[in-house]
């Protein structure tokens, strides 16, 4: 599903590519200056994450998050996951502290995840694959924010993006997944990271104010709104109405962004943050 095709190939078929005898790695920082960038736009990461989103943004056209998909056990496995950092929120919760923002709570939470994600991420790669866990589980801890600033932006929603796409390279989710990777994974993934926002006082990282809708997120937007194409009723001028937005946020991820709206790929500041491993290297394209 994700990833640049070989000529002749789909991407459905390099996703039976074997990882048998793959050298997996521990990602790492890899853009470092702002001229590393071009090192970025060329490497064979972008081009699989691209496509990636991509993919999935055409899979998701005119469905609503209530829509009926399949969730096969490897999904169903996400959502534990993803239900175990939730509860581990309820586990921990704020202190108190002089500072309004940025609870210091946060970095205990953090604690836990930074000590059990690969155990996390062992429940839901097969055993034949496990050599892969060291890779994927360092994309997991980068997607929920940074425990010294506490603070959570698009960099971090990249990073979960990456680590699914990574399960997609390696096979643990197929092609029938698609609909359940965007209206049940990663809706999931939203409902935790925006309590962990509200519970901890996140503040959002690297906010520029001009670079999209929302200072923590940007992937909704960009599947939310294929999920609105060719709707009979609903247009971009009921986005403001707050009784269509109640109406529907539970349908569509992109109401549910403007109803949590209080008031991206080339930007260093993302980027800078990213992981680069042997799923998504850094190696230019045809390398």
């Amino acid at each position: 599903m994700a990833g640049s095709s070989k000529s002749g190939s789909s991407p459905e078929e390099e996703m039976q590519i074997s990882f048998a005898n793959h050298n997996f790695v521990e990602p790492k920082k890899e853009i470092n200056m702002f001229p590393d960038m071009s090192k970025w736009k060329r490497s064979k990461a972008y081009t699989d994450y691209v496509g990636f989103i991509l993919t999935l943004n055409e899979s998701v056209k005119g469905k609503k998050l209530t829509c009926e998909y399949k969730t096969s056990a490897p999904v169903e496995k996400l959502i534990v996951l993803l239900n175990t950092l939730d509860k581990w929120i309820d586990e921990t919760p704020p202190v108190n502290q002089p500072s309004r923002f940025g609870n210091k709570a946060f970095r205990t939470w953090y604690s836990k995840l930074e000590k059990e994600a690969e155990n996390l991420v062992s429940n839901v790669i097969p055993h034949e694959l496990k050599a892969a866990v060291i890779e994927t589980a360092v994309y997991l801890k980068e997607s929920v924010g940074n425990p010294t600033r506490i603070d959570y932006g698009t960099g971090h929603e990249a990073a979960f993006a990456a680590f699914l796409c990574c399960l997609c390279k390696i096979g643990v989710l197929q092609v029938d997944d698609q609909l359940a990777i965007v209206l049940c994974i990663f809706d999931r993934y939203l409902q935790v990271m925006r309590k962990l926002q509200k519970t901890y006082r996140m503040e959002p990282a690297g906010s520029q104010g001009v670079w999209g809708l929302d200072d923590f997120q940007f992937l909704p937007f960009i599947w939310g709104s294929s999920q609105l194409i060719d709707h009979p009723t609903l247009t971009p001028a009921h986005f403001v109405e707050e009784k269509v937005v109640n109406e529907h946020h539970k349908e569509y991820m992109f109401l549910e962004c403007v109803r949590f709206i209080n008031e991206c790929l080339e930007k260093f500041p993302v980027i800078q943050h990213f992981k680069f491993g042997s799923l998504l290297t850094i190696n230019p394209v045809g390398s």
